[in-house]
């Protein structure tokens, strides 16, 4: 929701992100961050958040304020929805580790499958009849795939397993 106000206030104002970002001293970047939900800014940026749009923090964030608060508590308030918007961003960011963890493993699955489909035809294909079109093809194919496949398929492997242990180490 804060994404989504901080977008929807800027364009009200006739803002682009870079404007904006100069007037608070930030790249542009940061701003099309906060936009798009991948961070959020701090307590005291949003607070220059709200001057800059010309809006309360409570609108910013998406609350309705009926009465007036002590600032103490509406830091504290604030402090509270960051850290909501942080443990959910942190949760987003694991499962997308665990996602491209489960890919890689993936791949390194399949290049072992293919290896020992490899190993177990032992090139087999080599004694067809080539004068044979069809067989001239399709031989032609499967030499080609197993020519590249196994000189590319170990680096990739090899890189495969380095990821996995990246995404370790991460946690």
């Amino acid at each position: 929701m804060l994404n989504e106000n901080i977008r929807n206030l800027r364009k009200t104002k006739g803002l682009s992100q870079g404007e904006l970002a100069i007037k608070l001293n930030v790249v542009r970047q940061t701003i099309s961050k906060w936009e798009k939900g991948l961070s959020v800014p701090d307590s005291s940026m949003i607070i220059s958040l709200a001057e800059e749009l010309d809006t309360s923090v409570s609108t910013l964030l998406g609350e309705t304020v009926q009465e007036e608060c002590l600032i103490e508590e509406n830091i504290k308030n604030i402090s509270e929805k960051l850290e909501v918007i942080n443990l959910q961003l942190a949760k987003r960011s694991e499962m997308r580790i665990k996602t491209i963890r489960r890919l890689l493993v993936l791949v390194c699955a399949i290049i072992a499958v293919v290896f020992i489909a490899f190993a177990s035809i032992n090139s087999e294909y080599l004694n067809w009849d080539f004068n044979n079109p069809e067989l001239a093809i399709v031989g032609t194919i499967l030499h080609g795939f197993e020519f590249l496949f196994v000189r590319i398929a170990p680096f990739i492997f090899i890189g495969s397993v380095i990821e996995i242990v990246f995404t370790y180490r991460k946690q």
